[in-house]
């Protein structure tokens, strides 16, 4: 990810990480409980259209994540936390 601190969706996750739903939405959950990713509902972009929940890493999963992401920057697949 370019900008890690930055609001994602989760199926923009999920095109990202080629993670099913049925493994990151668990994921994000969990990393939620531990104070690594953030949540928060935001409003639909246009009329008619529900509310998203985002996702975001906090302070502490940055710092994580900089411990296990190669020094590219770039993830292909994440496989666990």
């Amino acid at each position: 990810m370019t900008e890690p601190s930055a609001w994602r969706h989760g199926y923009d996750l999920m095109k990202h990480t080629g993670l099913s739903s049925g493994t990151l939405y668990p994921l994000l959950m969990r990393m939620t409980e531990q104070g690594l990713v953030e949540a928060e509902w935001q409003e639909p972009a246009r009329l008619g259209r529900p509310a998203r929940h985002a996702y975001r890493l906090t302070a502490t999963g940055v710092a994580l994540a900089s411990t296990i992401v190669p020094e590219t920057g770039t993830v292909s697949r994440l496989s666990s936390v």
